[in-house]
Formats: C-alpha cells, sequence, structure tokens
C-alpha cells in the first residue's frame, strides 16, 4: 500500500475491498489526547442540561445519517440491510441515560446541628472507548453517551472491521458543533492503543469486544488506576423446563440463537431440555430453523446474512465437525447450506443434538448461529450444567412457573436472568457479566454512577 497506515475493509458479503480507512499517526493521538485534556477542564464544569441537549443533538444527528449506517452495518459484518438500522436505539438509550441523570444530582446526608454532609459526582477525566464490531452504533450509549452526561470527555475507537462507522460517528458530531475535544473519533493500532491504555492518560477505559481483547486491556491498564469496565463474551445457556409452553419458547430461543447470525455476546449458545419434552422441541425447533433463510444481506432481504469475517466462518464451520465426530448429529435448512460455501462467510443456521458438556462447542464462545441442544434430567442437572462455564453473562429459564423460574435463576452464576425472555438487553436494567463476561455494569443508573467519582462533603459551620 501507498501508505504504511492505510488499512482495508473487505466486505463479507462479497469478499471484496468494501473501504480503506487510515490509522491515526502518534503525533495525531497525541494531539487528540491534548485537545481532549484542554476541553475537559471546560467540560467537567457543563451543566447537566447542556450534556444531555449535546447527547440528544448527536443522537439526532446519526438519526438523520441512519441510511448510511445501515448501509455500512450490513456491508461491513453482512448483517441484512432491513434489520442493520440501530440508531432508533441509540436515541432510545440515550434518552434512558438522560433520565437518569437525577443520580448525578447532589444527594444530602444525615445531618446533625451545626454539620451537614452531602455526596456530589464528579467526573473523571479522559475516557478511552473501544466499540464491538457486532453492534457498532446500538451499543455507543454506554461508551459514548454515559462518560459525556457525566462530565467525561471521549475518545473512540471502533473496530477495523466497522471503521467507517467512526468517520460518519464524527461527521455528526461535527455536524452540531459539538465543543471541540468532548467527542473525538480515532482509528488506532493495537500498538498504539496499548501505548496509551499503559500511558494512563485515560482515566476511564470502556471496552466492549472478546474475552481475550478484554483481558489484554486490563493487562495493559494494570498500575494505572485507570477506571476499567469490561463487557466481554458469553456462553449464554437457556433451560426449557418440562412445563414450558414450546409454541412460545422456541420462536424466542430460535431468534436469539440465529439473529444477527449469532454474533451477540447474549447470543443462546447452549439449550438445555427437560428429557420430558426433549424429543418434541428438538423436532419443532428443526422446523422453525426453516423459517432463517440464508442469502446476502444486500438484495435478498433474507433473515441471516454472513458472519463478519473468513476466518470466524471457518472456526464455526470446524467446530461443527468436531461435535458430529464426537456424536452430535447436525441439521441446517437445504437452501442454507447450498449457499454456504467453505470459501465464504456464509454459515447455514444449525442445529446440534445429542450433544454434551465435555465438546468444545458447549464451552467455547461460537458467536455463530448454531443451536446446541443437551437433553437434561431435572432442574439440578440443568443449573448445574448452566454453570458449567467460564463465561457468565445471562441465562434464560423457560417456564410456566416463574416463581420457580426466579428461584432457579437464584443459582445461576450470571449478569442477568431473563425467565421467559432470551439475548435481550433491557432499557431499564443494569448490564454486565460474571467470570469472564466482564467486569462492571452498564447502562441508566448503574453507568452513570461507573463513569464519575464520589466527592463526599462534610461543612461545619463557622464559628
Amino acid at each position: 500500500m501507498a501508505n504504511s497506515r492505510e488499512f482495508r475493509i473487505i466486505s463479507p458479503v462479497d469478499g471484496r475491498i468494501y473501504a480503506s480507512e487510515s490509522y491515526a499517526s502518534p503525533s495525531d493521538i497525541q494531539a487528540a489526547v491534548e485537545r481532549a485534556t484542554r476541553s475537559f477542564n471546560a467540560w467537567r464544569k457543563s451543566t447537566l442540561s447542556e450534556r444531555s441537549a449535546l447527547v440528544k443533538a448527536l443522537a439526532e444527528a446519526l438519526e438523520e445519517r441512519k441510511e448510511e449506517l445501515a448501509e455500512a452495518i450490513a456491508w461491513q459484518i453482512g448483517r441484512p440491510i432491513a434489520l442493520a438500522e440501530e440508531t432508533s436505539r441509540f436515541a432510545v438509550v440515550t434518552g434512558k441515560h438522560v433520565e437518569a441523570t437525577k443520580v448525578l444530582h447532589q444527594e444530602a446526608y444525615n445531618a446533625e446541628p451545626g454539620i451537614e454532609r452531602f455526596v456530589r459526582r464528579e467526573a473523571q477525566g479522559l475516557h478511552l472507548s473501544i466499540a464491538p464490531w457486532n453492534y457498532p452504533v446500538g451499543l455507543l450509549p454506554w461508551l459514548i453517551v454515559a462518560p459525556i452526561l457525566g462530565g467525561n470527555v471521549v475518545i473512540l475507537k471502533h473496530s477495523d472491521q466497522t471503521a467507517v462507522i467512526n468517520r460518519i460517528v464524527q461527521e455528526a458530531y461535527n455536524s452540531i458543533r459539538g465543543p471541540s475535544g468532548v467527542l473525538q473519533t480515532l482509528n488506532m493500532t493495537h500498538k498504539d492503543t496499548g501505548t496509551m491504555i499503559r500511558s494512563g492518560k485515560a482515566k476511564g477505559m470502556n471496552f466492549i469486544g472478546s474475552v481475550r481483547g478484554g483481558l489484554e486491556v486490563h493487562r495493559m491498564a494494570a498500575g494505572t488506576l485507570t477506571h476499567v469496565h469490561l463487557e466481554l463474551g458469553g456462553k449464554d445457556p437457556a433451560y426449557v423446563r418440562a412445563d414450558a409452553e414450546l409454541a412460545f419458547a422456541i420462536p424466542d430461543i430460535a431468534d436469539g440463537t440465529f439473529s444477527n447470525s449469532g454474533q451477540s455476546c447474549c447470543s443462546v449458545e447452549r439449550i438445555y431440555v427437560h428429557q420430558s419434552v426433549h424429543d418434541e422441541f428438538v423436532e419443532r425447533f428443526i422446523a422453525e430453523t426453516e423459517n432463517w433463510t440464508l442469502g446476502n444481506p444486500i438484495t435478498d432481504n433474507p433473515a441471516l446474512g454472513p458472519v463478519a469475517k473468513k476466518g470466524s466462518a471457518d472456526y464455526i464451520r470446524a467446530q461443527i465437525a468436531q461435535a458430529v465426530s464426537h456424536g452430535a448429529t447436525a441439521f441446517a435448512p437445504k437452501q442454507a447450506t447450498i449457499l454456504a460455501k467453505r470459501d465464504t462467510c456464509y454459515v447455514a443456521p444449525t442445529v446440534l443434538s445429542g450433544v454434551n458438556a465435555a465438546m468444545s462447542i458447549m464451552q467455547e464462545e461460537l458467536f455463530g448461529p448454531v443451536a446446541c441442544i443437551q437433553k437434561v434430567r431435572d432442574d439440578e442437572e440443568a443449573v448445574a450444567l448452566m454453570n458449567d462455564s467460564k463465561y457468565g453473562l445471562t441465562a434464560s429459564i423457560w417456564t410456566k412457573d416463574t416463581v420457580s423460574g426466579v428461584k432457579l435463576g437464584d443459582e445461576l452464576e450470571v449478569g442477568t436472568v431473563f425467565v421467559n425472555r432470551c439475548d435481550h438487553a433491557d432499557l431499564y436494567l443494569p448490564w454486565g457479566g460474571q467470570k469472564m463476561s466482564g467486569m462492571g455494569r452498564g447502562n441508566g443508573r448503574e453507568g452513570l454512577l461507573r463513569v464519575t467519582d464520589t466527592k463526599s462533603f462534610h461543612v461545619r459551620a463557622g464559628k
């Protein structure tokens, strides 16, 4: 390449170069950090009204670019273009964060004669936020809106695979004439990103991505006392109890497994089914899978497009083959099987029955459209298997007896328990995982508290 800092985005749709972007140089990064530092000195004194107005204006500017963003998402990660619009979610989640800013108001504590006590929330400084490629717009409120509402300034880095989104976000911010340095987007190499993290210049580090990436960020931030928040991967289980209404559960679990080609941290990757309904469940789930058509996300209007990268497609196919070699039975719709060729990113939605906990596909995050179904004897075995994972993001229980469902949820080692729902990031609840699924919580009240520091005031009347 003529420019040594240029990189290319290969579209999973057709394997061609979709766009070329450039990494920021070390001097560009240094200038951005200095600009952010200068801006923070003023922005930290801004009012909640000013901050709220800024993020709302950004949401509107992104909404004006929704078609451009949806097309960029479809070409960069392969999601069907009819399902690629994420700006509406950005606007809704931004609104919920603005509503939650009351948590940042001064809070009074117990007083006594001559003594006043209260707490104020204070901005932390520069936040470096690293966005995931699988929801490159929809997850941005947690990465940029919450820190900005807390009085911080943000440098946003997208995955190389979705670097075009970075450019569009910056254009949207510039169009509303946002304060210089409060929000900046940069394409950075892994090396330069690591240098910035290790420098300690970022007082907050927000990362949504893989476990491997999150662990590396955590290691690089060691010794800097940077506030680190990690939202990582999952191997999320569902348990279908004997009394579950299958006609209700199966379409929802299929959606939680196959939507976005299974490329969600909270996708359902393990399905445990009570032995009394197991065979019926498998038969009806296979029938449901026929509805999940595979095709070109731009021209075919399918339910599923390709996965984002060929390496991912190869890994998914290898895991399926390994499970079959160890005794599992695979099914995929004929239409999808024809299209899912080995030299492409297209992977057929697949049902695997007869799996067991010893198989790699039941332990390692797959990030693909594969439903792995295992028969269980009872609640006790189901809970033990659901907890038999290094991950702990979400888990779902499907039952008519919601009281028992909640009780079982108390035994699960996860950040979110769903009863009769799955693969859902609730707009009102804190979000995050246990074990290797991350650390810290985002969204709304919890997210705003995380991006600010507590300052206590003890005021004694003067004599």
